[in-house]
C-alpha cells in the first residue's frame, strides 16, 4: 500500500477511474494531459497503489494567492476504484494531500464535487470539509 506520484504508465488505469467518475473517452488525450500535469510546477498528480495495482487517483493544483496569505490546493480529480471503496484509501489520500497543502503553505484545500456525488459529499463532511454554495462556470 503505497501513494507516489502517477506515471504516464498509468494511464490506462487513471482512465478507467476516471470513467467511474463519469468521464468517459479520456483514453484519447489522457496520456498528453498526464505528461501536461507532471510537468506543471503548480500541481501534484498522485495514485494509490494496493498490492501493486492502482486504485486511486488524485490531481491537485496549488493556487497561489493574492488577497490571502495562505494559498489554496484545488483538489480537480479525486477516485477510488468502486472495487477498494470503504477500506480507508480515500482517507489516507485526503490526508496526504492535506500534508501536502501545508508544506506549500496552503491555508485551505477547495474540492468541487457535483450534487449527485451524495457518497463523496459524505466522505468530504467526515473529513472536515464544509459546503460553500455558488460556483459559477462559464463554457468556451
Amino acid at each position: 500500500m503505497s501513494i507516489r506520484n502517477a506515471s504516464i504508465d498509468d494511464a490506462a488505469t487513471l482512465t478507467h477511474l476516471l470513467q467511474q467518475l463519469d468521464y468517459a473517452g479520456t483514453e484519447t488525450f489522457i496520456k498528453q494531459r498526464i505528461t501536461e500535469l507532471l510537468n506543471h510546477p503548480g500541481h501534484q498528480l498522485l495514485v494509490y497503489e494496493l498490492e501493486g495495482v492502482v486504485v486511486a487517483c488524485m490531481s491537485i493544483h496549488f493556487v497561489p494567492q493574492l488577497a490571502l496569505q495562505g494559498d489554496f490546493a484545488i483538489i480537480s480529480y479525486f477516485a477510488v476504484d468502486e472495487s477498494a471503496r470503504s477500506k480507508g484509501i480515500g482517507k489516507l489520500m485526503e490526508a496526504h494531500c492535506t500534508n501536502l497543502a501545508k508544506q506549500k503553505h496552503c491555508n485551505r484545500i477547495q474540492v468541487h464535487c457535483h450534487i449527485r456525488r451524495q457518497a463523496a459529499h459524505r466522505f468530504y463532511e467526515r473529513q472536515g470539509y464544509s459546503e460553500s454554495r455558488k460556483y459559477f462556470i462559464k463554457k468556451l
